[in-house]
C-alpha cells in the first residue's frame, strides 16, 4: 500500500514537471480555465493508471 502511494507521488511529479515545461496555454487563458484543464487532464491520466 504505501509503495502504491509513493508511485502515485512520483508519478504526479513527473507528470507535473512534463505538464509546466510544455505549457505555453497557462499564460493565455485564465487561472480558472487553466486550473479545470489541469484537473481533466490529470483525472485522465489517473483513469489511464488505474487501468
Amino acid at each position: 500500500m504505501v509503495s502504491d502511494k509513493l508511485g502515485a507521488i512520483q508519478f504526479a511529479a513527473v507528470h507535473a514537471s512534463v505538464c509546466n515545461h510544455f505549457n505555453s496555454e497557462r499564460s493565455l487563458t485564465s487561472r480558472t480555465t487553466f486550473k479545470l484543464n489541469c484537473a481533466a487532464a490529470l483525472a485522465e491520466w489517473r483513469g489511464l493508471c488505474v487501468n
